[in-house]
């Protein structure tokens, strides 16, 4: 569990996201106690850390936009489940992201526009509340931002999406004592993720992150497929 949260904050730090992609699926396959509430409880500081780090590059209009798209996409995704079924969707999403993953590849180039980002917010709103992974749109839409307004702004989004899912899994008798001890357990090793991503993002100032995100948004896709192939 350790080893997990430690790659995932530090991934997370470096390319603006990653900790739930990369923790998701893992701890849904061999550490169930972790989904979704222990994850989210440190994917919260941890979001609130990359957007403060760099919070001159918080691109407000892009963040805002984002949040607003997956609060639509959140509130969206009980009409979706009433036509279709949860695996089924979640089949869909990882189908299209993988294929966004090819196409952009291939030369598909998707500007950060407002559209753009706000799709990508009701896309991840959608599935992330029926898959708990809802970071590969956002990597799909904001490959091309500068390295550190997109960790800055999807920190701002990440935070605040964080923050509500806590309260609603409260809400609902999912977020209880027992998670928040076991997310405080691991908080160590996500502040130490966290700390070594400051190192690494420096060695790699140069170089673009979209490489990492498109490589993240594949595996969070083939993560939810390997999930509902093999559910716990």
């Amino acid at each position: 569990m350790a080893l997990m949260v430690f790659v995932g904050a530090c991934l997370q730090g470096v390319g603006g996201l990653g900790f739930a992609m990369f923790c998701a699926p893992l701890a849904a396959l061999w550490f169930p106690e972790l989904v979704p509430g222990p994850l989210i409880a440190l994917a919260c500081p941890l979001s609130l850390m990359a957007a403060l780090r760099e919070a001159g590059a918080i691109d407000w209009r892009a963040a805002g936009t984002g949040l607003a798209g997956r609060v639509v996409g959140t509130a969206g995704a009980a009409l979706c489940l009433a036509l279709l079924s949860a695996d089924t969707l979640s089949l869909l999403f990882a189908l299209l992201i993988l294929a966004a993953v090819a196409l952009s590849l291939r030369g598909w180039r998707v500007a950060a526009s407002p559209r753009n980002v706000a799709i990508a917010g009701v896309a991840s709103g959608v599935m992330g509340t029926i898959t708990s992974a809802g970071a590969p749109p956002f990597a799909i839409a904001m490959q091309h931002l500068r390295a550190d307004r997109l960790r800055a702004t999807l920190g701002c989004i990440f935070f605040a999406g964080s923050a509500v899912s806590m309260a609603t899994l409260a809400l609902v008798g999912r977020m209880g004592l027992r998670e928040l001890l076991l997310a405080l357990l691991l908080a160590p090793w996500m502040l130490g993720g966290f700390a070594a991503s400051g190192r690494l993002g420096q060695l790699l100032h140069h170089r673009s992150p979209r490489p990492l995100l498109l490589g993240l948004a594949a595996f969070g896709a083939l993560g939810i497929l390997v999930q509902r192939a093999f559910p716990h």
